[in-house]
């Protein structure tokens, strides 16, 4: 799944209105406030591509029961208006699942309703959505995730910088994303990577898929693995070119003055058929110096080998697939400081997933896979996901610490829950 980058917001959406659904209300603007958030939002630094579609966005409503708390402090000239709707918001905020695993307490969130407020705002606009008429969907992808992870990711960025001196060159914070396919994870990428660039932070991301084989190489790696399906194509352990990986990241981690450049690679996935190639280095992103944050996401990022007892009873073919991932920790687990990991129920939510967006695909009237293609497509990735996420969920990737690891449950809708 390749990286999105944050399109550009049109000058005239910059301002600091709050996106508020059906019963809340816009905050009252500022013109003042209003120049200093178009200043940072509108930065030349947020550059690229179109934003997702509203339907890579919407899902159903977490139904999380809600707790009493605490509401916000309103100053005594507020409206009654204003007061009952920020404390609507407040109420709806502090019932999602993620606030107490992101360290927020009642106070916290009513002493930073504003900033909840201010980047409820921008991602409504950067997905493109009526901020004064958010659904109830909408408003629990913003108020229940969106924003609870971006919040939980800037206090990783505060404390990762607190570490060095002043004058010290800072590397920036490499922030791992694993997620299994389908789940939403290159949309909060997205979503993530335009609140950094909006805050003011020079933020870049990053995919495994970026670092796959060249076409040649994939075929040649197919060629010394006669009738294993899973390195037949791209995908699994041993698809990825680790030296270059390895490379890439050394370089971006070094980013750390003004001035400094370099290019960050693409893989073109509609190259030779669908099978895929390495993206012309003509046509890869440049990333500028100084860089503060790393989003980097993949499917299969803080997988750990496992004794081949374990993965032979799952799928034969995966003791190569297992023996290929023992290089994959310096490549590229090594460079991450803090983590985020997306936990699924089950790996068929997967199937599904990927059969929603085709059958979605071919309703728009786009070339989409059939079901039978889906269900070949997707039993590539499925051993892996049997063998490894139990160990993931359980233990965590290899060195993270508790303080710097985020798990999310998240339902079918692809919607937080509240954790075991």
């Amino acid at each position: 799944m390749a990286p999105l980058h944050a399109a550009p917001p049109p000058s005239s959406t910059c301002s600091s209105s709050s996106a508020v659904g059906p019963g809340f209300l816009a905050r009252p603007h500022h013109h003042h406030h209003r120049r200093a958030v178009a200043a940072s939002c509108c930065s030349p630094a947020v550059t690229a591509a179109a934003a997702p579609s509203r339907k890579a966005f919407l899902s159903c409503p977490d139904h999380s029961p809600g707790r009493a708390l605490a509401p916000p402090r309103i100053t005594p000239s507020s409206s009654p208006a204003l007061v009952a709707s920020v404390k609507d918001l407040y109420d709806f905020i502090c019932s999602g699942p993620l606030v107490d695993r992101i360290g927020y307490t009642k106070e916290k969130i009513a002493e930073s309703i504003d900033r909840w407020l201010r980047c409820g705002g921008q991602i409504a606009r950067l997905f493109r959505l009526n901020e004064l008429q958010l659904s109830e969907a909408e408003k629990v992808r913003i108020y229940h995730f969106y924003i609870p992870v971006f919040l939980w990711c800037e206090d990783q960025v505060i404390e990762h910088r607190a570490k060095y001196k002043e004058g010290d060159d800072i590397p920036p914070l490499v922030i791992g994303v694993s997620a299994p396919q389908g789940s939403g994870k290159t949309t909060l990428v997205f979503a993530l990577n335009y609140l950094f660039r909006v805050a003011g932070r020079n933020s870049t991301t990053l995919s495994i898929d970026d670092f796959y084989l060249t076409a040649k190489e994939q075929n040649e790696l197919r060629d010394r693995n006669p009738g294993n399906a899973l390195l037949e194509l791209r995908g699994n352990a041993g698809s990825h070119d680790l030296q270059f990986s390895a490379e890439t990241l050394e370089s971006l981690t070094k980013l750390t003055k003004e001035g400094m450049k370099m290019k960050v690679p693409r893989y073109d996935k509609s190259a030779f058929g669908g099978r895929g190639d390495r993206a012309d280095p003509s046509v890869w992103p440049e990333v500028e110096g100084p860089l503060e944050v790393i989003l980097f996401e993949g499917w299969m990022l803080g997988f750990k080998p496992l004794p081949n007892e374990v993965v032979k009873a799952v799928d034969p073919q995966l003791e190569v697939v297992n023996k290929n991932l023992e290089a994959y920790y310096n490549a590229w687990d090594r460079f991450i400081g803090s983590w985020i990991v997306i936990k699924i129920r089950e790996p068929s939510c997967v199937f599904q997933w990927r059969l929603q967006a085709e059958i979605a695909m071919r309703a728009d009237g786009k070339p989409g896979m059939s079901n039978e293609e889906v269900m070949d497509f997707v039993s590539r990735y499925l051993p892996a996901y049997h063998a490894y996420l139990p160990t993931l969920y359980k233990e965590g990737p290899i060195g993270s610490k508790p303080e710097q690891l985020l798990v999310i449950d998240i339902d079918e809708e692809r919607n937080p829950l509240w954790g075991n």
